[in-house]
């Protein structure tokens, strides 16, 4: 069953996600409901339960037809740096460029209980540091500097405010 993704201004994006004490039934049908919803959305490739007001640690993410859950995930390593036009199914049409460590290790526990890592750069690494800022109610926004992230709401409220007759186009903003 498809859920809404809660968009920008809800307060549960906002709000730390607490950890999965078990990977049991309830978890796996929280983790459907998450793919279920991933799969009707508008071309996402990852989502966080806090985007469906489910308040868990937990990430799920269909990358290239490679589909995976993690549970309680952290980064434990990370170097690089790399520039992105980064997008959001919290803020939908919106695109923004931003800096993220180009490569990553991530840590977790996968749908059987085992914990498991996954080495990351570019794309790949870039989700799953946009996923763990969701689960620690961070949003993109959070993540810009004082007039990127005044032009980047100046923008996004033009999108979301119904003004223009024909449906929002998305719009990338870049700032050096």
């Amino acid at each position: 069953m498809s859920l809404e993704i809660r968009t920008f201004g809800d307060p549960v994006l906002k709000s730390q996600a607490a950890p999965v004490a078990d990977v049991d039934g309830r978890a796996v049908r929280l983790v459907e409901q998450m793919f279920d919803t991933l799969d009707h959305s508008d071309g996402g490739i990852a989502l966080a339960a806090p985007q469906i007001g489910v308040q868990k640690q937990v990430i799920v993410w269909d990358l290239d037809g490679d589909r995976r859950a993690i549970f309680n995930p952290e980064i434990v390593e990370s170097s690089g740096e790399w520039v992105y036009d980064e997008g959001c199914l919290s803020i939908p049409g919106l695109y923004v460029e931003l800096v993220r460590p180009r490569n990553v290790l991530l840590r977790g526990v996968d749908l059987e209980g085992e914990i498991v890592e996954y080495e990351a750069d570019d794309l790949e690494a870039r989700m799953y540091q946009h996923e763990l800022d969701h689960l620690n109610g961070v949003l993109m926004f959070d993540r810009m500097g004082d007039e990127q992230r005044r032009e980047a709401l100046a923008e996004y409220r033009r999108l979301t405010s119904g003004a223009d007759e024909a449906a929002p186009r998305p719009r990338r903003l870049r700032f050096r």
